[in-house]
């Protein structure tokens, strides 16, 4: 029950508690302990609303920022990954194979605001030897859904 439980939720955290047990066949009792037990683990670590930002009158920027670091001495990456996801701005950070060592999701208000983030806080750490920065033009899909944008076509309709 656990896995699917996973599942079903991590694709809509806001599912009703009796329409996740009727899908499960099991109670709503047993179905809300379950998740109890899971956030305690630290399985659950939290619940996430999608946002498409594109849609209102807020405007963010999202980049990715490729870090390239030196480990540190019996802590590995954990030390300079903890210092960087400490940051407000900081969405996510990874650590990745290739030619970077972690990868930094971050969010801004313009474009100078990551820009200033990257230059003055993140490349400023001492274990940062290079950043790679990349914006966010449009968003397509995003955990596992389909960002749709409605265009209206504005052609004219020629006949013969």
């Amino acid at each position: 029950m656990r896995n699917e439980l996973l599942s079903i939720i991590e694709k809509n955290s806001r599912i009703d508690l009796k329409e996740l047990a009727a899908m499960l066949g099991v109670g709503e009792i047993e179905v809300a302990n379950e998740m109890a037990a899971m956030e305690r683990e630290g399985i659950i670590c939290g619940y996430h609303t999608l946002i498409n930002w594109e849609n209102t009158s807020d405007e963010k920027v999202t980049a990715l920022i490729e870090v390239s670091v030196t480990p540190q001495t019996g802590q590995g990456f954990d030390t300079i990954a903890e210092k960087i996801y400490k940051y407000s701005e900081v969405r996510s950070v990874y650590l990745i194979s290739g030619k970077y060592d972690l990868m930094v999701i971050l969010e801004g208000k313009s474009l100078r605001e990551v820009s200033n983030f990257v230059s003055e806080k993140l490349s400023a750490l001492d274990a940062v030897l290079s950043t790679a920065t990349h914006f966010i033009l449009k968003k397509y899909k995003d955990h596992g859904t389909i960002f749709k944008t409605k265009t209206d076509d504005e052609r004219e309709m020629i006949t013969p």
